[in-house]
């Protein structure tokens, strides 16, 4: 996939909802991977030409876990002339080795976020955009189906009234399969997870139970999507 397309699909995305006004000051939340690295040359493209003016600077939130370089990610935001902020935390040692967390990935992504959150408002940012991608939206409806019984995905835009603060996700149209192709002509540079869960989690379980059906039944990630925003789940709209 070419920029071209992948900012194609994220104008789509924001025209849609209206995620970006005028005066924007918007922190990209850039963890490292494929899809926040993606969302952050989009963003940046599409800076460019959009007709409501606003300003980006990526931010990433540190676990602590050992030998993890984000140096790459500085040296891409200085190559796009793009504010870069590494928030150091100690989020790792607390879930892995005090708390001792055998699912560890529910109570990592919350501290994650607050961390974010704190940082993003303490820079006076009034929204953060996040890399998740549309292969992101149906694994959230079948987890929160299959482990807590309800039918629920995350929004395209999220408001945090304590913080006053919108989260938005403009890679929400684009599949997780173009990315990967997008990350691999561009060269992004993805920093390697270092998470101990890595490859181990219920996300990773119910990815691979879409990739089965979707072997399966023809278009089965389309007609999930398709179905997630005709009933309105999670604020979406048909």
């Amino acid at each position: 996939m070419r920029l071209q397309k992948l900012l194609s699909y994220v104008r789509r995305a924001v025209d849609d909802y209206n995620m970006i006004n005028d005066n924007d000051k918007i922190a990209v939340g850039v963890s490292g991977g494929k899809d926040s690295l993606a969302l952050l040359m989009a963003l940046k493209a599409l800076q460019r030409f959009y007709p409501k003016k606003f300003e980006i600077e990526a931010v990433s939130v540190s676990l602590g876990f050992k030998d993890m370089d984000f140096s790459p990610i500085q040296k891409l935001c200085d190559n796009i002339d793009v504010k870069y902020t590494l928030i150091e935390t100690d989020i790792g040692e607390i879930i892995f080795n005090a708390r001792k967390e055998k699912n560890p990935c529910s109570l990592c992504s919350k501290m994650r976020k607050g961390a974010l959150n704190d940082a993003v408002e303490g820079f006076g940012f009034n929204k953060v955009a996040l890399g998740h991608n549309r292969d992101d939206v149906i694994e959230t409806f079948f987890m929160s189906m299959f482990y807590e019984g309800r039918i629920y995905t995350f929004s395209p835009i999220t408001f945090l009234d304590r913080k006053k603060i919108y989260s938005i996700r403009p890679l929400m149209y684009v599949p997780e399969k173009e990315l990967i192709g997008f990350a691999r002509k561009e060269e992004l540079p993805v920093v390697k997870n270092k998470c101990p869960a890595d490859g181990e989690t219920k996300r990773e379980n119910i990815k691979n139970f879409v990739r089965e059906q979707s072997l399966n039944y023809d278009h089965f990630e389309e007609k999930i999507f398709g179905a997630i925003k005709r009933f309105g789940v999670g604020n979406w709209k048909g």
